[in-house]
């Protein structure tokens, strides 16, 4: 078995090969019939690659600890779930993973050819040049399908317990799916750049697969956010580690994109810019990818050290290259075709909102970096943490919500400052009392910084609340008026007629809910106690009771865990079970939190194992505020996204009358004027 999937390795490389060098010449030459042969050869990649996955996935469930990679991956009584998640959970899998994943998309791209021959041709070369890469360092830098030395074992070392929870089934594949995701728009915009691509037809589907991407990209930082709550155990949720800010990074630079994308589709503006956003968004994705792999950088998320950073340098730097040269090439092609009129426009809004996007994309790539280069330049690394991070990124954040509230507002090219004041007046009245009302309810922003960032966060979400929710509510009335129907259905036609506008307010909500939820940090608790039989901890208006400890014995691990009641102004009204676990064939521990989720709090329990000196167990407890409204807002950018790539539905352009009453002239001009009022950029 591991022959075979040494086999179909080196086929995929082989055909990945040919589909570049034959869809070269083929452009070159103009030859359709070698055009068609090198896209064929890029859908059997994808057999290839599939067939080696399955192939690695097998040998994990028939416990085929011949194969190393699966011997330091996986034992027998690992659950089924993880056995398929090994596939992705160490650096020889993950790579075969991500190769997978680069030859699916690659199949969606060449089977949807007929959108534009010669520009999915153009693409398809690139992506094959990406695919021989990858295929590469599976080949003979990390090759998953290597047989391990000396005698082969009875049972592996097993999966990392840390990536034993069901959220590490979905996190990875997710992150992937954004990371190799970002490859599709970097290769049409290559590709149009090459050929000098009439019009702007390239941009659209560019901007399409960037959503898709994007959506996965967040998708996955989410889930990985979640992952570390429930289970590193330290309370929080981001901690501003170097993985974490390798997803952040792509994240950033492609949020910039699929606002400043509008402009150059509604005025020829900001070409230039836009190719070197999707340049930069694809470099930071294999950036990522190399601070995972390269061991340049400690983290809890990243692989073991590797020698393969090397070849990820030089690939990054010939992509670099590459990107520069067709850049400077044909620079005369992206030249703007109209000028940024007034500052006070839809156009300076996106402007503003891509600079301070960039700026946060500086900041955390400089943080990242900070200690590799302080070790080059001085000799001792100096570690950059959280309050560098935090004291540049909030107050980018918050400039960030304020534009997002004022660019619904905004018209093209000018807008006056009697309609800024018209339609911004009562959003900012509504955002005043609620800061006024949260001042005086307790939260005193001179007291300490980070109760005003709370305060300020909280305002300017709902300054953008109620914005997004003015726009959505006069549409609706104006479509709901002329159908005869309520508001709310006339929302959600006004949604239908423009799902990209009006999914990137939901987006937009999601954002601001999200961002409620950091506000939280400012009043976070902690505190830790030894607790024997009876004893009592208080947190916040919690009271924890210790009631007993157990134990228990599984195949694939042991556990000790705390059995405490909760009460809550003298009220029970809960029973927790923080846990600690002991994985038998890697000898790691874990830890299982217990998590009291509502609206308004979290009260979060670590059982953090006994104290060496008395056997006495150690409870430590978090109250986390509004941390229910970080996935809440997560779960609404998500639906946002998924509307705004949903088709338009196109308005009927008239309305049915009944049969006993006669259309007016005033029924036909209503009704002309309702798609350009409502639902409509």
């Amino acid at each position: 078995m591991p022959q075979l999937g040494s086999f179909t390795l080196l086929l995929g490389l082989a055909l990945s090969v040919y589909a570049f060098v034959a869809g070269l010449f083929a452009i070159v030459r103009n030859d359709d019939r070698l055009s068609e042969t090198a896209r064929r050869a890029g859908i059997a990649v994808f057999l290839a690659v599939t067939a080696a996955s399955a192939l690695l996935v097998y040998a994990a469930f028939t416990n085929d600890f011949s194969v190393d990679y699966i011997r330091q991956h996986s034992n027998r009584a690992l659950p089924g779930a993880y056995k398929f998640a090994a596939l992705w959970s160490g650096q020889e899998g993950s790579l075969l993973f991500w190769c997978w994943l680069l030859a699916t998309y690659g199949l969606i791209l060449r089977l949807r050819h007929k959108v534009d021959t010669r520009l999915v041709a153009h693409a398809s070369v690139v992506i094959s040049a990406v695919q021989i890469f990858f295929l590469l360092l599976v080949n003979f830098a990390a090759h998953p399908f290597a047989l391990g030395t000396g005698t082969i074992p009875a049972d592996g070392n097993g999966l990392n317990p840390l990536l034993q929870y069901p959220e590490m089934v979905i996190h990875p594949p997710m992150l992937y799916l954004g990371y190799v995701g970002m490859t599709v728009p970097f290769c049409f915009a290559l590709a149009a750049l090459i050929m000098k691509y009439p019009g702007e037809k390239w941009i659209h589907i560019t901007r399409r697969w960037t959503m898709v991407g994007w959506l996965f990209l967040t998708c996955g930082i989410f889930l990985g956010s979640y992952w570390a709550y429930k289970v590193l155990g330290w309370g929080g949720w981001w901690g501003w580690d170097p993985v974490e800010n390798a997803s952040l990074l792509p994240w950033l630079t492609g949020t910039a994109f699929l606002h400043s994308v509008m402009m150059q589709e509604k005025r020829g503006m900001m070409k230039m810019w836009n190719m070197w956003l999707i340049f930069s968004t694809f470099l930071l994705a294999i950036f990522g990818t190399f601070l995972t792999r390269s061991g340049v950088v400690s983290s809890v998320h990243a692989f073991a050290e590797s020698d393969i950073g090397p070849y990820f340098v030089w690939f990054l730097a010939l992509t670099f290259a590459t990107c520069a040269f067709f850049f400077w090439r044909n620079r005369s092609h992206l030249e703007s075709e109209h000028k940024l009129e007034s500052l006070v426009s839809r156009e300076s809004s996106f402007l503003f909102n891509n600079v301070l996007l960039l700026v946060a994309t500086f900041a955390v790539l400089w943080g990242t970096l900070f200690p590799v280069l302080s070790e080059w330049v001085t000799g001792h690394k100096v570690t950059v943490g959280p309050p560098f991070f935090n004291k540049v990124n909030i107050p980018i954040a918050l400039f960030l919500l304020l534009l997002t509230a004022l660019g619904p507002l905004l018209a093209w090219r000018k807008t006056s400052a009697e309609s800024i004041r018209k339609n911004f007046m009562v959003p900012a009245i509504i955002a005043v009392a609620v800061a006024v009302a949260l001042a005086a309810g307790g939260m005193k922003p001179w007291v300490d910084i980070s109760y005003f960032y709370a305060l300020m966060t909280i305002m300017l979400s709902v300054l953008v609340a109620a914005t997004i929710g003015s726009e959505f509510i006069r549409g609706g009335l104006v479509i709901a008026r002329h159908n005869s129907s309520n508001v709310f259905h006339g929302m959600y036609l006004l949604t239908r007629r423009n799902t990209r506008r009006y999914g990137g307010y939901i987006v937009h909500l999601g954002v601001i809910v999200t961002m409620i939820g950091f506000a939280g940090v400012a009043f976070y608790q902690n505190t830790e106690q030894e607790l024997s039989f009876g004893d009592k901890m208080s947190i916040g208006p919690y009271t924890l009771v210790c009631r007993s400890y157990t134990q228990d014995d599984k195949p694939n691990y042991s556990s000790e865990w705390a059995i405490l009641d909760i009460f809550k102004n003298g009220k029970q009204i809960d029973t927790m079970y923080p846990e600690q676990r002991f994985y038998k064939a890697s000898g790691q521990p874990a830890t299982i939190v217990a998590n009291r989720s509502t609206i308004m709090e979290d009260l979060y329990l670590v059982y953090t194992g006994k104290n060496p000196e008395n056997g006495r167990p150690i409870i430590k407890a978090h109250l986390n505020p509004l941390v229910w409204w970080i996935w809440a807002g997560a779960h609404l950018i998500l639906v946002g996204t998924i509307i705004a790539l949903i088709p338009n539905m196109q308005a009927k352009s008239r309305k049915q009358s009944p049969p006993d009453k006669p259309r007016s002239l005033s029924d036909d001009v209503a009704e002309r004027r309702a798609p350009v009022e409502a639902g409509t950029d």
